[in-house]
């Protein structure tokens, strides 16, 4: 928009200004309090084995018959997400909102999610939306009344956490766990918990139980993610539990704070819980063809397409997709601009230069913004051992992306380490030879000072990185960011015929001044 993974459970890294800290390792994870505030002392839940510790929370939360007997459940919500992965500037971060109203439904594996999302990148009167996404553990659809569109990984597993590490659900499935033990007690926010681990669905996972009253405080595993947070590998979540109510008999949580890497991420209010609710299948039904194409998505794991790539300029082939690249044959060798979205999407680029020019050496990669997808492949081009030219603000977040553990399924870098071979850019650099040569220079705007543009003088067509986008009805989405751009044009003296961006493709200068001007926002 970094060694120590909409909606689900946060990287420590996503703080990455200059000055922060690094941010904690996965097996370093800790509460400012934990080591804090009242002794840990025996209870009857330490003093019990696992299984009569577990028992103890049960019945803290309504007893073992009462949670075996919920069928479904449906939540009213509210809450607000830090958006990490795209926020211009990091810390602190942009904040969606949404409102939620989610029916899960244990004894068939389905839930249905009713969601009014208020999005503040939108442009003026475009921030609110609706949707309606109706999904199993395998496959889903978001629904509409003209037709169904196929989900995404991430909205099935989002699903499939719904369903699994719902604590009405979660206490039993640590019931049944053969490998259910207890872990060392600690202290979380000054009080002592007993600690019971054990696996579910493939993921180790840790609930916290208050010594005093014996209801869950916090969940934690150690697991990838297919939303944002898939490019850190294995990400340390922690939930946590408050504001405990009554509905029906059921002892439940009305607040849910929730931490990826130690990075407060996301916060869900309940507004109102109701137990048992019928389960039309109607509310459920969604077109079983489109449904099928879900479950086939490759998420970030999608492959390059090349059918659709068209030439800027000699030696410049332009790859349009979700996240655009191009490769550029300079007199020197071969570059590629942006590697985005996966070391698997990276590889297709690094594979259709061979067949582009057959015997030509990559030289570097430019990678021009810090934004989460776009920088995928990064990862994939340090284990390659190839140089990358990256702006000097975005080395702190990028050096803990190099750095995060990937050991639950292991990329290129993680079954090969190396150290990264960064090329700083903190003012005008220069690469490449020939017509091809490459200018970087710095944005530096209040939106875009996390980006760097890249100018080809021979052809006078400028890469704008993250910034130029045009709306359905060709308005500039965002004219800030290309105010932003034409002031750096302007300050660098550079003579721009045609303009491409991340998001774009090419288009003439003098439309983007133009619409500029139209926006009411040209220098």
């Amino acid at each position: 928009m970094a060694s120590c993974n909409v909606r689900s459970p946060l990287v420590y890294l996503i703080s990455a200004t200059l000055f922060s800290a690094p941010p904690l390792c996965a097996h370093q994870q800790s509460d400012p309090q934990t080591h804090a505030g009242a002794p840990l002392e025996d209870s009857p839940c330490l003093a019990a084995s696992p299984k009569a510790c577990l028992e103890l929370a049960l019945q803290a939360m309504g007893g073992h018959d009462r949670l075996t007997a919920i069928e479904s459940l449906r939540l009213d919500e509210i809450g607000h997400s830090l958006l990490v992965e795209q926020s211009y500037r990091q810390d602190p971060f942009i904040t969606s909102y949404e409102r939620t109203h989610e029916t899960l439904d244990f004894k068939k594996n389905r839930v249905r999610r009713e969601t009014h999302l208020t999005w503040p990148e939108s442009d003026p009167n475009q921030s609110e939306s609706d949707s309606v996404l109706l999904v199993t553990r395998t496959s889903g659809v978001y629904h509409s009344p003209k037709q169904d569109t196929p989900c995404g990984p991430r909205d099935i597993e989002s699903a499939d956490d719904a369903l699994t590490f719902n604590l009405a659900r979660l206490l039993l499935a640590a019931f049944a766990a053969s490998d259910l033990h207890f872990e060392s007690p600690r202290a979380l926010r000054s009080t002592p918990h007993a600690v019971l681990a054990f696996t579910v669905r493939g993921i180790p996972t840790r609930i916290l139980l208050n010594s005093f009253n014996h209801l869950p405080d916090a969940i934690e595993t150690t697991r990838d993610f297919h939303d944002f947070w898939y490019f850190w590998g294995d990400v340390s979540q922690r939930i946590y539990f408050d504001g405990y109510q009554v509905f029906h008999g059921l002892v439940f949580p009305t607040n849910f704070v929730e931490e990826r890497n130690g990075t407060l991420w996301r916060s869900t209010q309940l507004l109102n819980l109701e137990v048992n609710v019928p389960t039309d299948d109607r509310l459920f039904a969604m077109d079983e063809k489109v449904a099928a194409q879900s479950a086939k998505g490759k998420g970030w794991e999608r492959p390059l397409v090349v059918s659709q790539a068209t030439r800027l300029a000699p030696g410049l082939t332009f790859y349009p997709g979700a996240w655009n690249s191009t490769i550029v044959q300079a007199r020197d060798g071969l570059y590629i601009l942006e590697v985005p979205i996966s070391g698997i999407y990276t590889q297709g680029l690094f594979d259709e230069t061979k067949k582009l020019h057959p015997g030509v050496v990559v030289k570097a990669v430019l990678s021009t913004s810090d934004s989460w997808p776009h920088v995928g492949g990064v990862r994939q081009v340090v284990a390659l051992g190839l140089p990358v030219y990256i702006l000097d603000l975005n080395r702190p977040l990028l050096d803990r992306m190099i750095a995060a553990p990937h050991a639950r399924h292991p990329d290129l870098l993680a079954q090969s380490l190396r150290q990264p071979d960064w090329r700083i850019v903190s003012k005008k650099v220069l690469v490449g030879s020939g017509l091809n040569r490459m200018e970087l220079y710095p944005l530096r705007g209040a939106s875009t000072e996390r980006q760097y543009m890249v100018y080809f003088p021979e052809h006078h067509i400028l890469y704008a990185s993250d910034t130029l986008a045009l709306n359905d009805d060709g308005s500039l989405y965002d004219p800030e960011l290309m105010r932003e751009v034409a002031a750096a044009v302007k300050r660098e003296n550079l003579q721009v015929a045609t303009v491409f961006a991340m998001h774009q493709g090419p288009t003439p200068w003098s439309q983007v001044e133009s619409l500029l001007r139209a926006a009411g926002v040209f220098l």
